[in-house]
């Protein structure tokens, strides 16, 4: 069963987000606080004529608090500020969320959200996919980075889809922040203002950003709005539970590393050259041999801080025991591990998913050579929120596209 909730009527945002690195808000809007360091939090403060010099930095602390610890989208429920004060940055400053055009529920539970962003610039409205995953002891949130991609790896529905630009520190933030608002894991409004929600319980215990889009395409904005998802004072989510995806782009990965702290996963998907070169066309600028020598010089790499390399399983592609040898001797001397991701079909794809026992017998020998080798559950396929399978509404599937994958489904193609 798949549940299509139409929220544009019920939720009014006007999110607007200004970098350094990004265009402006179009049109006069509002500049947002959202994704802006404490520092540049000040600034704006200062610059806006409302707060004093000797005060900016500690408004800019209880702005923090009550926009990351308790979650709040509206200046007036900020308390323990001034009225006049809150009137005031409202008048200069947004702190709302994104519209949420859609939301839809999987028969499995993963839920995904279709968020409208307005226009920056000379730009216009663009729209990105974001999925929860909920999980015995954990909940992930798979966060987009850009609208569309670049990278056209031939497996990947996403890859199908032209960028439109990079996504801002804020949209980025605003994605978690909006989950966690749906599924009501910020504080209750009448939990007493010093408490912090426990690092036990969550609802978003995890975020992965394997979304749309690649994240190291995107270094900066990605960059900032982790480390405040990741602030002790704030969101709060532990670096080893954040993991960033990136098809291998191998200047960056260092930099992740080194100004990030995350945890890293390569979209390996072949061994070969020349098969990478089709499958992860990215290949032909960073091949193999220079992305393993960045991963094995990934910053803190250790058996307590493995690489996930992924691997997608597509049928007399890249599945045979030859392939699986090569992969173990790829790795050699690397902490990894190996996420084994059966295909997820979309319509227009010539691939279809390995069979199962090809997969167990792949991850079999994988074990066996000493590396953990989890076969991925796949999740939310019936709404195209599975791996591989994120694409804008704004290049929304006819309804024929969507039979044509119920009965790929039904046939068995990509089943595990």
């Amino acid at each position: 069963m798949t549940i299509s909730l139409d929220l544009s009527d019920r939720v009014s945002r006007k999110a607007a987000v200004p970098t350094s690195t990004q265009p402006a808000p179009a049109g006069g809007a509002k500049a947002s606080l959202i994704g802006l360091t404490r520092e540049e939090m000040g600034a704006a403060l200062i610059s806006s004529g409302i707060v004093p010099e000797r005060q900016a930095r500690m408004r800019a602390q209880q702005l923090w608090h009550w926009l990351y610890v308790r979650g709040v989208s509206d200046f007036s429920q900020m308390f323990n500020i001034s009225k006049d004060l809150r009137a005031a940055l409202d008048r200069h400053f947004s702190i709302a969320r994104p519209e949420i055009v859609e939301e839809q529920i999987s028969s499995d539970g993963t839920r995904k959200w279709l968020f409208r962003f307005p226009p920056r610039g000379a730009g216009r409205p663009v729209e990105i996919e974001t999925v929860y995953i909920p999980e015995e002891g954990r909940g992930t949130l798979c966060i987009s980075s850009q609208v569309g991609c670049t990278l056209t790896c031939s497996f990947c529905h996403t890859g199908t889809q032209k960028l439109v630009r990079n996504l801002t520190a804020e949209e980025i933030l605003a994605q978690l922040m909006t989950a966690r608002d749906r599924l009501g894991d910020f504080p209750d409004r009448d939990t007493p203002a010093g408490a912090i929600v426990p690092a036990e319980g969550r609802k978003v215990s995890n975020i992965v950003m394997m979304g749309m889009g690649e994240p190291l395409y995107n270094f900066e904005a990605v960059k900032k709005a982790l480390l405040i998802a990741s602030d002790g004072d704030g969101l709060s989510l532990s670096k080893r539970r954040i993991t960033l995806s990136t098809s291998g782009v191998v200047p960056e990965i260092a930099r992740t590393g080194e100004e990030i702290g995350v945890m890293l996963a390569i979209s390996l998907h072949a061994v070969r050259d020349d098969l990478r070169d089709m499958l992860v066309p990215i290949n032909k600028k960073f091949p193999l041999k220079d992305l393993m020598d960045a991963c094995r010089a990934y910053p803190g790499l250790s058996n307590a801080r493995r690489i996930t390399f992924e691997y997608v399983m597509l049928k007399d592609v890249n599945d045979s025991l030859d392939d699986a040898k090569e992969l173990v001797r790829l790795l050699k001397g690397i902490p990894a591990k190996i996420n084994l991701i059966p295909f997820n079909p979309w319509p227009g794809t010539n691939y279809q998913c390995s069979d199962w026992e090809t997969i167990e017998r792949f991850a079999d020998y994988i074990n066996n050579a000493g590396y953990a080798s989890p076969i991925r559950t796949p999740r939310g396929r019936d709404i195209l929120a599975a791996c591989g399978q994120l694409k804008s509404e704004s290049e929304r599937l006819k309804k024929s596209e969507r039979l044509a994958l119920e009965a790929m489904m039904i046939a068995g193609h990509g089943e595990a």
